[in-house]
């Protein structure tokens, strides 16, 4: 009886760290006030003729009660960005998770939630590691309505156009990753909506 008892509590111990490892972490919601500037949530902006605005839409959403939108005129030349995580010009746009409290090697992959109007643009997601080197995925507006996109972290690869000033530029994913930023891309225009960020 006590050997039954011992197997099961393996197999259940077991079972359960498993589905630890398993289970995606959510990073970011895009609940509570959305703000820019320097004591906003979000740092975003645009330059050289392009143009973005950011807000909380309470119609469209994946989850939660809102969902980030995004109101954007990308023209040839010009640039923007939509930033969430550490070190970052607006002082409130932390994640959910600390970045250092993340056990890195058990997540393989940044994942979050698009409402696309199959608009056949493109889309940048770049991500800024611990030596603030900016690493980059595309995504295509191809759909319509939410849809999960998996940006797997082996398939990014290092920004060529712009890194900052104070980035190592190793060619190296150091962890902690630091924060995220979407960028549409001209040149094109419209809204997107994004939500529910996380690692699986």
């Amino acid at each position: 009886m006590k050997r039954w008892l011992l197997a099961m509590f393996f197999v259940l111990t077991v079972s359960s760290l498993c589905f630890a490892q398993n289970s995606p972490l959510l990073i970011d919601d895009f609940e509570g006030p959305i703000s820019g500037g320097p004591q906003g949530t979000v740092d975003f902006g645009a330059g050289n003729g392009s143009s973005l605005e950011v807000s909380a839409d309470k119609e469209i959403k994946n989850s939660g009660t809102q969902s980030l939108k995004a109101v954007y005129n990308a023209v040839p030349g010009g640039y923007m960005w939509i930033a969430r995580g550490q070190g970052l010009d607006a002082a409130n746009a932390a994640w959910l998770a600390k970045p250092e409290d993340i056990k890195w090697g058990q997540y393989k992959t940044f994942s979050f939630y698009l409402y696309g109007n199959n608009s056949k643009e493109k889309i940048a997601v770049d991500i800024k590691d611990n030596g603030n080197e900016i690493w980059r995925s595309m995504v295509e507006d191809n759909f319509t309505g939410w849809k999960k996109i998996s940006c797997p972290l082996s398939d990014f690869f290092v920004r060529g156009d712009w890194q900052p000033d104070s980035s190592d530029k190793n060619g190296v994913m150091n962890f902690p990753l630091k924060s995220y930023q979407f960028e549409p891309l001209p040149e094109a225009k419209g809204a997107l909506y994004f939500d529910t960020v996380y690692l699986e």
